[in-house]
């Protein structure tokens, strides 16, 4: 197949374009590479795909990789009307992977802007893309955000997300919404995913797993927030890699009945995981007590999250297995070498 990845630069795009391309895809990477976080990470983990960093800096110009010829990479905005719908008319994609947007929680509380061009109005222009260039399926990122403050867990799709307490939340939520409406009227597949707390090498540095381990490393406090009293969904990237990838490719194992155009999944470990017990996983690891600064909960955080997976475990044989422990170490060992730490 041949198959855009929006995000391609970002952490969990990066690792599906690396999958998909091992199992003999043609993949086209799109990224804006926004200064969000550190942009060296994001063309670092171009690199690794075989593109060149310079060259990747250029709008619209699409770069060939080099270590593999099925991929290739543009960046682009998915808000470019212009330019993204040639790039749809120029290459003929089977499947569309979404996973490009305006990222965090609390970063939209400063610049809300910046979710509504990527998360509302760039998600509008993949679904009229899509429809317009006869993608057969549109495959794209939610978020565990949209549960809001849900008491209940574990967290199901069938519960109400009719109160997010985020902007972020709310962008994800409209994503929802708007390809339900697209695959109803224009019959075409739709699939959202929403992410719970996902974590491992190449991970982004404004996630707990990297902002604690770099502080820790720097000999420098951690912040705990609600005081500790925090539990997450950990997941580790070859996890939710191997979840992505088995929707892309329809190895649909369910019921025949229950295929639809449209379908909302957790993906998750299916386990909640105290924050404090991930805090001594890790020092565990680096043979390092971390210095704790408690601090109060953040506007847009939750308490708990907690992914039930049965739908995609029945549909799609979808079977997490990475324990904390090992992501944990897998994430420590390439954050030392990438940085060099000794």
């Amino acid at each position: 197949m041949k198959i855009l990845v929006t995000g391609a630069a970002g952490f969990i795009g990066y690792h599906v374009c690396n999958k998909l391309l091992e199992n003999q895809h043609t993949v086209v990477g799109l990224d804006n590479i926004n200064d969000y976080y550190d942009v060296n990470l994001k063309l670092s983990r171009l690199q690794q795909l075989g593109i060149d960093a310079n060259l990747a800096k250029e709008f619209y110009h699409k770069v060939s990789g080099t270590s593999n010829k099925k991929f290739s990479f543009v960046r682009m905005n998915l808000e470019d009307r212009d330019h993204l719908p040639k790039l749809f008319s120029d290459e003929k994609f089977d499947v569309v992977c979404n996973l490009a947007a305006q990222a965090g929680v609390r970063y939209s509380l400063e610049n809300p802007e910046a979710y509504v061009d990527s998360n509302i109005v760039g998600f509008l222009n993949i679904l009229e893309c899509c429809r317009n260039h006869n993608i057969q399926h549109l495959v794209y990122a939610s978020s565990s955000s949209v549960y809001g403050s849900n008491k209940k867990v574990p967290f199901e799709t069938s519960d109400n997300v009719d109160h997010p307490i985020s902007l972020y939340a709310a962008s994800k939520k409209s994503n929802e919404l708007m390809a339900h409406t697209y695959s109803h009227l224009f019959n075409f597949k739709t699939t959202g995913l929403r992410f719970f707390t996902v974590y491992g090498p190449w991970g982004r540095p404004d996630m707990a797993m990297f902002l604690f381990t770099k502080a820790i490393l720097d000999g420098e406090p951690i912040k705990v927030f609600n005081n500790g009293n925090m539990e997450r969904d950990f997941t580790y990237i070859d996890d939710i890699v191997e979840g992505v990838v088995r929707i892309i490719e329809d190895r649909f194992v369910g019921e025949e009945s229950s295929k639809k155009n449209y379908s909302v999944y957790n993906i998750g470990n299916n386990n909640s995981v105290k924050l404090l017990d991930f805090v001594n996983a890790l020092e565990s690891k680096l043979s390092t007590t971390a210095q704790k600064q408690f601090l109060e909960m953040q506007p847009g955080d939750v308490e708990k999250t907690w992914a039930n997976v049965d739908d995609l475990i029945r549909d799609y044989d979808y079977r997490p297995n990475t324990s904390i422990e090992i992501g944990i170490s897998n994430f420590v060992d390439w954050y030392k070498k990438h940085y060099q730490v000794q």
